[in-house]
Protein backbone atom coordinates (compact mmCIF):
# COMPACT_ATOMS: atom_id res chain seq x y z
CA UNK A 1 0.00 0.00 0.00
CA UNK A 2 2.82 2.42 0.78
CA UNK A 3 4.25 1.95 -2.70
CA UNK A 4 0.79 2.53 -4.19
CA UNK A 5 0.67 6.11 -2.93
CA UNK A 6 2.42 7.67 -5.97
CA UNK A 7 -0.34 6.12 -8.10
CA UNK A 8 -2.96 7.57 -5.74
CA UNK A 9 -1.34 11.00 -5.98
CA UNK A 10 -1.44 10.77 -9.78
CA UNK A 11 -5.10 9.73 -9.82
CA UNK A 12 -6.06 12.51 -7.39
CA UNK A 13 -5.00 15.02 -10.05
CA UNK A 14 -7.86 13.68 -12.17
CA UNK A 15 -10.62 13.42 -9.60
CA UNK A 16 -11.93 11.68 -6.53
CA UNK A 17 -9.95 8.62 -5.35
CA UNK A 18 -11.63 5.73 -3.53
CA UNK A 19 -9.39 2.97 -2.15
CA UNK A 20 -10.41 -0.55 -1.17
CA UNK A 21 -7.96 -1.76 1.47
CA UNK A 22 -7.45 -4.34 4.20
CA UNK A 23 -7.88 -3.02 7.77
CA UNK A 24 -4.11 -2.60 8.31
CA UNK A 25 -3.58 -0.82 5.00
CA UNK A 26 -6.66 1.33 5.50
CA UNK A 27 -5.05 2.72 8.65
CA UNK A 28 -2.07 3.89 6.59
CA UNK A 29 -4.37 6.04 4.47
CA UNK A 30 -6.33 7.54 7.37
CA UNK A 31 -4.95 11.02 6.72
CA UNK A 32 -3.76 10.75 3.11
CA UNK A 33 -4.33 13.88 1.05
CA UNK A 34 -4.90 12.00 -2.21
CA UNK A 35 -7.64 9.74 -0.85
CA UNK A 36 -11.29 10.78 -0.69
CA UNK A 37 -12.68 7.55 0.76
CA UNK A 38 -11.36 4.25 2.08
CA UNK A 39 -13.54 1.15 1.91
CA UNK A 40 -12.29 -1.47 4.35
CA UNK A 41 -12.25 -5.01 2.94
CA UNK A 42 -11.65 -7.39 5.84
CA UNK A 43 -11.20 -10.42 3.62
CA UNK A 44 -9.84 -12.57 6.45
CA UNK A 45 -12.58 -11.53 8.85
CA UNK A 46 -16.11 -10.20 8.52
CA UNK A 47 -15.86 -9.84 4.74
CA UNK A 48 -14.65 -13.38 4.10
CA UNK A 49 -16.40 -15.60 1.57
CA UNK A 50 -18.75 -14.78 -1.29
CA UNK A 51 -21.21 -12.86 0.90
CA UNK A 52 -18.44 -10.58 2.14
CA UNK A 53 -17.20 -9.84 -1.36
CA UNK A 54 -20.75 -8.93 -2.39
CA UNK A 55 -21.17 -6.58 0.59
CA UNK A 56 -17.93 -4.74 -0.21
CA UNK A 57 -18.89 -4.63 -3.90
CA UNK A 58 -22.12 -2.86 -2.99
CA UNK A 59 -20.20 -0.27 -0.96
CA UNK A 60 -17.84 0.22 -3.88
CA UNK A 61 -20.77 0.58 -6.30
CA UNK A 62 -22.28 3.25 -4.05
CA UNK A 63 -19.03 5.24 -4.18
CA UNK A 64 -19.66 6.00 -7.85
CA UNK A 65 -16.26 4.77 -9.03
CA UNK A 66 -16.06 4.34 -12.80
CA UNK A 67 -12.52 3.00 -13.25
CA UNK A 68 -10.72 0.43 -11.12
CA UNK A 69 -6.92 0.45 -11.02
CA UNK A 70 -6.17 -2.98 -9.63
CA UNK A 71 -2.80 -2.74 -7.92
CA UNK A 72 -3.33 -6.00 -6.02
CA UNK A 73 -3.81 -8.40 -8.90
CA UNK A 74 -5.71 -11.29 -7.33
CA UNK A 75 -8.73 -12.80 -9.05
CA UNK A 76 -10.83 -11.93 -6.00
CA UNK A 77 -10.02 -8.22 -6.40
CA UNK A 78 -10.94 -8.33 -10.07
CA UNK A 79 -14.22 -10.07 -9.23
CA UNK A 80 -14.92 -7.37 -6.65
CA UNK A 81 -14.52 -4.62 -9.25
CA UNK A 82 -16.71 -6.52 -11.72
CA UNK A 83 -19.45 -7.09 -9.15
CA UNK A 84 -19.34 -3.38 -8.29
CA UNK A 85 -20.29 -2.62 -11.88
CA UNK A 86 -17.06 -0.77 -12.66
CA UNK A 87 -16.80 -0.81 -16.44
CA UNK A 88 -13.12 0.05 -16.83
CA UNK A 89 -10.78 -2.30 -14.98
CA UNK A 90 -7.02 -1.76 -15.35
CA UNK A 91 -4.33 -4.12 -14.12
CA UNK A 92 -1.08 -5.85 -14.96
CA UNK A 93 -1.01 -8.26 -17.86
CA UNK A 94 0.66 -10.87 -15.61
CA UNK A 95 -1.89 -10.75 -12.76
CA UNK A 96 -4.14 -13.72 -11.91
CA UNK A 97 -7.20 -11.50 -12.33
CA UNK A 98 -6.26 -10.30 -15.82
CA UNK A 99 -9.06 -12.28 -17.47
CA UNK A 100 -11.51 -9.74 -16.02
CA UNK A 101 -9.51 -6.63 -16.94
CA UNK A 102 -10.60 -4.33 -19.74
CA UNK A 103 -7.08 -2.89 -20.02
CA UNK A 104 -3.83 -4.76 -19.38
CA UNK A 105 -0.59 -2.94 -18.60
CA UNK A 106 2.82 -4.60 -19.09
CA UNK A 107 4.51 -5.58 -15.82
CA UNK A 108 7.97 -4.05 -16.20
CA UNK A 109 10.29 -6.04 -13.98
CA UNK A 110 13.16 -3.59 -14.40
CA UNK A 111 11.28 -0.81 -12.61
CA UNK A 112 10.79 -0.16 -8.94
CA UNK A 113 7.36 -1.39 -7.88
CA UNK A 114 6.23 2.16 -7.09
CA UNK A 115 6.97 3.04 -10.72
CA UNK A 116 5.21 -0.08 -11.97
CA UNK A 117 2.09 0.84 -10.01
CA UNK A 118 2.29 4.45 -11.18
CA UNK A 119 2.22 3.22 -14.76
CA UNK A 120 -1.23 1.68 -14.28
CA UNK A 121 -2.55 5.22 -14.72
CA UNK A 122 -0.21 6.13 -17.59
CA UNK A 123 -0.71 6.10 -21.32
CA UNK A 124 0.74 3.16 -23.21
CA UNK A 125 3.07 5.58 -25.00
CA UNK A 126 4.56 6.75 -21.71
CA UNK A 127 7.58 4.45 -21.74
CA UNK A 128 9.33 5.88 -18.71
CA UNK A 129 8.25 6.59 -15.17
CA UNK A 130 9.69 9.50 -13.18
CA UNK A 131 11.66 9.14 -10.00
CA UNK A 132 9.02 8.59 -7.34
CA UNK A 133 8.79 8.56 -3.58
CA UNK A 134 5.77 7.30 -1.63
CA UNK A 135 3.87 9.61 0.70
CA UNK A 136 2.28 9.19 4.12
CA UNK A 137 0.72 11.82 6.35
CA UNK A 138 0.84 11.00 10.07
CA UNK A 139 -1.77 12.81 12.14
CA UNK A 140 -1.13 15.24 14.98
CA UNK A 141 -1.97 12.47 17.45
CA UNK A 142 0.66 10.22 15.86
CA UNK A 143 3.34 12.84 16.43
CA UNK A 144 2.05 13.46 19.95
CA UNK A 145 2.36 9.75 20.76
CA UNK A 146 5.93 9.73 19.47
CA UNK A 147 6.81 12.85 21.45
CA UNK A 148 5.42 11.25 24.60
CA UNK A 149 7.42 8.06 24.01
CA UNK A 150 10.65 9.96 23.45
CA UNK A 151 10.05 12.24 26.42
CA UNK A 152 9.43 9.24 28.68
CA UNK A 153 12.82 7.93 27.60
CA UNK A 154 14.62 11.20 28.31
CA UNK A 155 15.02 12.37 24.72
CA UNK A 156 14.61 16.15 24.37
CA UNK A 157 12.82 17.70 21.41
CA UNK A 158 15.16 17.42 18.45
CA UNK A 159 17.46 14.98 20.24
CA UNK A 160 19.44 12.87 17.75
CA UNK A 161 17.99 9.43 17.05
CA UNK A 162 19.11 6.40 15.09
CA UNK A 163 16.34 3.93 14.26
CA UNK A 164 16.87 0.18 13.90
CA UNK A 165 14.29 -2.18 12.40
CA UNK A 166 15.59 -5.73 13.07
CA UNK A 167 12.39 -7.64 12.32
CA UNK A 168 10.79 -9.28 9.29
CA UNK A 169 8.01 -11.77 8.75
CA UNK A 170 10.50 -13.77 6.68
CA UNK A 171 13.17 -15.37 8.87
CA UNK A 172 16.07 -15.28 6.41
CA UNK A 173 15.57 -11.54 5.87
CA UNK A 174 16.46 -10.83 9.50
CA UNK A 175 20.09 -9.80 9.75
CA UNK A 176 21.27 -11.48 12.98
CA UNK A 177 23.70 -8.76 14.13
CA UNK A 178 21.61 -5.74 15.04
CA UNK A 179 22.66 -6.11 18.68
CA UNK A 180 26.33 -6.10 17.72
CA UNK A 181 25.67 -3.09 15.47
CA UNK A 182 24.17 -1.19 18.41
CA UNK A 183 27.37 -1.83 20.39
CA UNK A 184 29.41 -0.57 17.43
CA UNK A 185 27.33 2.61 17.30
CA UNK A 186 27.85 3.19 21.02
CA UNK A 187 31.61 2.91 20.54
CA UNK A 188 31.71 5.30 17.59
CA UNK A 189 33.06 8.71 18.59
CA UNK A 190 30.29 10.53 16.72
CA UNK A 191 27.33 8.17 16.55
CA UNK A 192 27.35 7.43 20.27
CA UNK A 193 25.71 10.82 20.85
CA UNK A 194 22.57 9.43 19.20
CA UNK A 195 19.92 7.45 21.08
CA UNK A 196 18.97 4.13 19.52
CA UNK A 197 15.27 3.46 18.98
CA UNK A 198 13.94 0.11 17.78
CA UNK A 199 10.76 -0.01 15.72
CA UNK A 200 8.68 -2.99 14.69
CA UNK A 201 5.74 -5.15 15.63
CA UNK A 202 5.10 -6.49 19.13
CA UNK A 203 6.67 -9.79 18.08
CA UNK A 204 9.98 -7.99 17.54
CA UNK A 205 10.30 -7.16 21.24
CA UNK A 206 12.91 -9.93 21.87
CA UNK A 207 15.08 -8.39 19.15
CA UNK A 208 14.76 -4.98 20.80
CA UNK A 209 15.65 -6.55 24.14
CA UNK A 210 18.83 -8.09 22.68
CA UNK A 211 19.80 -4.66 21.37
CA UNK A 212 19.14 -3.19 24.80
CA UNK A 213 21.37 -5.80 26.47
CA UNK A 214 24.17 -5.03 23.99
CA UNK A 215 23.95 -1.31 24.72
CA UNK A 216 23.92 -1.95 28.45
CA UNK A 217 27.02 -4.12 28.17
CA UNK A 218 29.04 -1.20 26.79
CA UNK A 219 27.62 1.39 29.18
CA UNK A 220 25.58 3.20 26.54
CA UNK A 221 22.25 4.97 27.02
CA UNK A 222 19.31 2.56 27.23
CA UNK A 223 17.54 1.50 24.07
CA UNK A 224 14.17 3.08 23.29
CA UNK A 225 11.92 0.12 22.58
CA UNK A 226 9.02 1.20 20.34
CA UNK A 227 8.13 -2.32 19.18
CA UNK A 228 4.39 -2.85 19.34
CA UNK A 229 3.86 0.60 20.82
CA UNK A 230 3.07 2.57 17.67
CA UNK A 231 0.67 2.33 14.76
CA UNK A 232 2.09 2.25 11.24
CA UNK A 233 1.53 6.00 10.92
CA UNK A 234 3.04 6.41 14.38
CA UNK A 235 6.13 4.53 13.22
CA UNK A 236 6.29 6.83 10.19
CA UNK A 237 6.08 9.84 12.51
CA UNK A 238 8.93 8.42 14.61
CA UNK A 239 11.07 7.87 11.52
CA UNK A 240 10.56 11.50 10.56
CA UNK A 241 12.33 12.33 13.84
CA UNK A 242 15.27 9.96 13.18
CA UNK A 243 18.48 10.94 11.44
CA UNK A 244 18.65 7.53 9.77
CA UNK A 245 17.21 4.03 9.73
CA UNK A 246 19.01 0.70 9.45
CA UNK A 247 16.54 -1.93 8.32
CA UNK A 248 16.05 -5.30 6.73
CA UNK A 249 14.05 -5.63 3.51
CA UNK A 250 10.77 -5.08 5.37
CA UNK A 251 7.94 -2.59 5.92
CA UNK A 252 9.97 0.04 7.88
CA UNK A 253 12.13 0.49 4.77
CA UNK A 254 9.06 1.76 2.90
CA UNK A 255 7.86 3.87 5.83
CA UNK A 256 11.28 5.56 5.77
CA UNK A 257 10.99 6.12 2.03
CA UNK A 258 7.67 7.89 2.56
CA UNK A 259 9.15 10.12 5.29
CA UNK A 260 12.40 10.62 3.32
CA UNK A 261 14.49 9.31 6.22
CA UNK A 262 18.06 8.37 5.19
CA UNK A 263 18.15 4.59 5.01
CA UNK A 264 20.70 1.80 5.12
CA UNK A 265 18.90 -1.26 3.77
CA UNK A 266 20.18 -4.80 4.33
CA UNK A 267 19.32 -7.30 1.61
CA UNK A 268 20.04 -11.02 1.95
CA UNK A 269 17.93 -13.65 0.16
CA UNK A 270 16.14 -10.97 -1.86
CA UNK A 271 17.58 -8.25 -4.07
CA UNK A 272 16.60 -4.61 -4.73
CA UNK A 273 16.14 -5.48 -8.40
CA UNK A 274 12.85 -7.13 -7.46
CA UNK A 275 11.57 -3.57 -7.20
CA UNK A 276 11.32 -3.00 -3.45
CA UNK A 277 14.46 -1.07 -2.57
CA UNK A 278 14.56 2.21 -0.59
CA UNK A 279 13.36 5.42 -2.24
CA UNK A 280 14.49 8.03 0.30
CA UNK A 281 16.59 10.76 -1.27
CA UNK A 282 19.57 9.40 0.64
CA UNK A 283 19.70 5.62 0.87
CA UNK A 284 22.37 2.95 0.65
CA UNK A 285 22.30 -0.80 0.17
CA UNK A 286 24.27 -3.45 2.04
CA UNK A 287 24.32 -6.86 0.38
CA UNK A 288 26.62 -9.75 -0.52
CA UNK A 289 26.57 -9.15 -4.26
CA UNK A 290 29.09 -11.84 -5.14
CA UNK A 291 27.10 -14.76 -3.72
CA UNK A 292 25.92 -16.89 -6.67
CA UNK A 293 22.93 -18.22 -4.72
CA UNK A 294 21.28 -14.81 -4.48
CA UNK A 295 18.41 -14.29 -4.86
CA UNK A 296 17.01 -17.57 -3.62
CA UNK A 297 13.37 -16.57 -3.10
CA UNK A 298 10.86 -13.87 -4.01
CA UNK A 299 10.27 -13.01 -0.35
CA UNK A 300 12.88 -14.82 1.73
CA UNK A 301 12.44 -18.43 2.86
CA UNK A 302 12.12 -19.38 6.51
CA UNK A 303 15.47 -21.20 6.28
CA UNK A 304 18.46 -20.93 3.93
CA UNK A 305 18.04 -23.59 1.20
CA UNK A 306 21.80 -24.27 1.32
CA UNK A 307 22.13 -24.11 5.10
CA UNK A 308 24.87 -21.46 5.28
CA UNK A 309 22.86 -18.18 5.22
CA UNK A 310 25.98 -16.33 4.08
CA UNK A 311 23.89 -13.58 2.51
CA UNK A 312 23.24 -12.27 6.03
CA UNK A 313 25.89 -13.89 8.23
CA UNK A 314 28.74 -12.49 6.10
CA UNK A 315 27.64 -8.90 6.66
CA UNK A 316 29.68 -7.51 9.54
CA UNK A 317 28.36 -4.98 12.09
CA UNK A 318 31.47 -2.83 11.61
CA UNK A 319 30.78 -2.55 7.89
CA UNK A 320 27.15 -1.56 8.48
CA UNK A 321 28.24 1.02 11.06
CA UNK A 322 30.70 2.45 8.53
CA UNK A 323 27.98 2.57 5.89
CA UNK A 324 25.64 4.33 8.29
CA UNK A 325 28.24 6.96 9.11
CA UNK A 326 28.86 7.55 5.40
CA UNK A 327 25.13 7.78 4.76
CA UNK A 328 24.80 10.48 7.40
CA UNK A 329 27.96 12.39 6.57
CA UNK A 330 27.11 12.54 2.86
CA UNK A 331 23.85 14.32 3.65
CA UNK A 332 24.65 16.54 6.64
CA UNK A 333 28.07 17.24 8.17
CA UNK A 334 28.46 15.37 11.47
Amino acid sequence: MILTTPLLERLAERGRVVVVATPANAALLANHRAVSEVIVFDKRGVDGGVAGVRRVAERLRASGATTAYIAQGSLRTAVLARLAGIGARVGFATSPGRILYTSRVPFRRELHHAQRLWQLASAASDASAPALRPTLYPRDEDYATVDALLSANGVPVGGPLLALAPGSVWATKRWPSFDALAAELAADSVLRSHRVVVIGAAGDAPLANAIGVALQSVGAAPVIDATGKLSLLGSAALLSRARALVTNDSAPLHLASAMNTPTVALFGPTIPAFGFGPLAAKSDLVQQESLPCRPCHAHGPQACPLGHWKCMRNTSPSFVALQLRETLSSETPL
